[in-house]
């Protein structure tokens, strides 16, 4: 049995991933910071399916002295899925170091240091870093700068931790494109997005959670990024 840990896996995208891992016979870890009442009721929902196979952790992101101490309480691992991220616009007027850092932090730093510190335990299990990165880490979303570069940067560390970490670990990425609408956006919005998606529809949770387990399980490739937008980046 396979262990693996979800940054951010408590909702959204990274329940889905967590689900998708634990069917396909990982036990997970789910990382959660703000969410503790959706990582306990998914890690409960799990064990019932397979006892003992489903914990949590609560982790600030941005306390790297933190993420090195939890490091050091992991015995055996076999896949990371960086999926933890800050998202929101920063108009460039308005940006401060606060708000840099806010996202920096959450969005390349941990990513990094997590990788970083459990390599040696996922070099024993010949294991697997999967980072959640975006299309807009290729072409920039207008107000958004800050979480561009962040994704960006993941972008370009996923490739650089693939020739670091090899041969012992394998890196990869994967790109989301629509899958989840902003909390705020018209059905205008909706629809010039639509317009711009080869496959004329939205994504949805399962696409990403089955590519993350596809790259997880497919042994001869890493440094590589798959784009799961629907063809969206054809049009961009």
């Amino acid at each position: 049995m396979k262990t693996a840990l979800v940054t951010g896996g408590a909702k959204r995208i990274g329940s889905e991933i967590v689900k998708i891992l634990h069917k396909n016979n990982f036990n997970v870890i789910i990382h959660y910071f703000n969410s503790k009442d959706l990582a306990l009721k998914l890690a409960k929902e799990l064990n019932t399916k397979r006892k003992n196979s489903a914990s949590t952790i609560k982790l600030e992101l941005s306390d790297i002295n933190a993420i090195k101490k939890f490091s050091k309480t992991i015995n055996k691992l076999d896949l990371i899925v960086n999926n933890a991220s800050v998202f929101y616009p920063t108009k460039i007027d308005d940006i401060d170091k606060d708000t840099y850092k806010d996202i920096i932090d959450v969005n390349l730093t941990a990513p990094f240091f997590i990788s970083v510190f459990l390599a040696p335990i996922l070099k024993k299990t010949k294991g697997v870093i999967i980072n959640i990165i975006d299309i807009h880490s290729e072409r920039p979303l207008k107000n958004y700068p800050i979480y561009n570069i962040s994704k960006s940067a993941l972008a370009m560390m996923t490739k650089t931790l693939a020739l670091e970490l090899a041969p012992d670990i394998r890196v990869c990425g994967v790109s989301p494109g629509s899958i989840v609408w902003p909390q705020k956006i018209t059905n205008q919005e909706k629809n010039n997005i639509l317009k711009k998606i080869a496959l004329g529809a939205q994504g949805n949770l399962q696409d990403i959670a089955y590519a993350v387990l596809f790259l997880a399980t497919a042994k001869y490739i890493t440094g590589q990024i798959i784009n799961v937008d629907g063809g969206r980046t054809l049009n961009q």
